[in-house]
């Protein structure tokens, strides 16, 4: 009896075991060989000086944007890819992997050691000295990502929109140069180290925001001149009535003669 019970016993934690396993498994099973392979270019922004180039693609009112991403790894052949949130560190989810050795070689995103866990995705590649791109998803109106690899950058934002407005626009961090080229700016920094936090609008949108801003003054103004009027034409009107009386103040005066 006692044999069976301690099979029951062992059998049950096997398959508890299986399930444990097989649920991290379904969880954090890593990414695909198909979305590692995704069909992506990024010959515009090898050409780009900077050891790491970002060119941030916008998006709709419905669906994030995106972004592609260059990076020179200068001696790294490890890269853990993530992105802080309030409470913890969550992978960074990538598609579209490239690395290319030193001498040109191309390996795809299913040909390197790409492995993905609660907190980050880590890929390892055969060369420190090669380059390595990937392509991320992007909120609308902000782009933030730690600085995987020490060097200069160039930020890329889509056209037609801007940080520059202080209301509406940020960078972090600062000693940047800023450049608008084919109504893309241009963010680039000689040295990062840290973070890239960069919020940014579209550019019609603060003629838009000032117009209302605008409508309302003109509105807002329209209505306290309405008010004020009528109010002045009631003063005329107690006027002519014989109503705007002021009482006398008698304070200190005696009482009339007789009393």
């Amino acid at each position: 009896m006692r044999t069976v019970n301690r099979r029951l016993v062992l059998a049950t934690l096997a398959v508890t075991l299986l399930a444990t396993t097989a649920g991290c498994t379904m969880l954090f099973g890593g990414i695909s060989d198909e979305t590692l392979d995704e069909s992506q270019s990024y010959d515009d922004l090898r050409d780009r000086e900077a050891d790491v180039a970002i060119e941030v693609e916008s998006g709709s009112f419905v669906s994030d944007g995106e972004f592609r991403a260059v990076y020179d790894l200068n001696d790294t052949e490890d890269l853990s890819l993530y992105r802080s949130t309030l409470y913890r560190e969550e992978p960074l989810e990538v598609r579209a992997v490239r690395y290319w050795y030193p001498n040109g070689t191309e390996l795809t995103g299913s040909e390197l050691e790409v492995d993905q866990d609660r907190s980050s995705t880590d890929i390892r590649v055969p060369d420190g000295n090669g380059t390595l791109a990937f392509t991320g998803s992007a909120s609308q109106g902000r782009f933030y990502l730690p600085a995987y690899v020490d060097g200069s950058y160039e930020v890329i934002l889509p056209p037609g929109y801007r940080s520059t407005n202080y209301l509406f626009g940020s960078v972090n961090p600062g000693g940047h140069e800023r450049e608008v080229v084919d109504d893309q700016e241009h963010l680039r920094w000689d040295h990062v180290d840290s973070s890239l936090s960069i919020r940014y609008y579209l550019g019609r949108d603060v003629f838009i925001f000032a117009g209302v801003v605008l409508v309302v003054v003109s509105v807002g103004g329209a209505g306290v001149a309405y008010y004020y009027r009528k109010v002045k034409a009631l003063e005329e009107k107690r006027k002519s009535m014989g109503l705007d009386v002021e009482l006398e103040d008698d304070s200190g005066k005696g009482p009339p003669p007789g009393m």
